[in-house]
């Protein structure tokens, strides 16, 4: 659960981050910043802010922000009947950015998992993105991801994204952020 004062710093965080980048956003997309911190109270270890620029039926587009050693929990993208999970490429545009995959785990991974937390995270071949290097991640593909020492901007690019489907590891995760007055 979050506070309104900390979802405002966050984003207020994440936007100089962008301003830094030259990353421009409209009035309106940064009257929809997302600031999510999976319902563990935990926004500057386990979180994720973001502006959706596009979400139809066909592909998504999203800017994220990461802050400093932050995570975007262990999850998939699960395939719904008929209907493929969602793939996605990030495109790291500043800080570097560790993504964690199935595959052989790699020794003396850069990532920190919070303390705790060490049971909710089970892939570990790290790919480390550095600006304008990215990477696709295919449907159904268990992973996490985060940011470097600097934090990260990530770009994703991805087929429609229907975020109440994902499938978290950690059974607390809440997707939606819930806001205590």
């Amino acid at each position: 659960m979050l506070t309104r004062k900390q979802i405002a710093d966050a984003t207020e965080k994440v936007l100089a981050m962008f301003d830094k980048q030259k990353i421009a956003y409209t009035p309106e997309e940064k009257a929809n910043f997302e600031v999510s911190d999976f319902g563990l109270s935990m926004l500057e270890k386990i979180g994720l802010e973001l502006i959706v620029y596009v979400n139809n039926n066909i592909y998504c587009a999203k800017e994220m922000g990461l802050m400093p050693f932050q995570i975007c929990p262990e999850h998939r993208h699960p395939t719904r009947g008929d209907k493929s999970g969602k793939m996605e490429t990030f495109r790291c545009r500043a800080g570097e950015v560790y993504l964690y995959i199935s595959g052989d785990p790699t020794e003396n991974i850069k990532g920190k998992v919070p303390e705790g937390k060490e049971d909710t995270f089970t892939v570990f071949h790290e790919i480390v993105l550095h600006p304008g290097e990215q990477y696709t991640i295919m449907p159904d593909t268990l992973h996490w991801f985060q940011g470097g020492p600097e934090g990260a901007i990530v770009s994703e690019f991805s087929t429609t994204s229907t975020d109440e489907d994902d499938i978290f590891t950690d059974p607390d995760i809440k997707r939606f952020t819930e806001i205590a007055d």
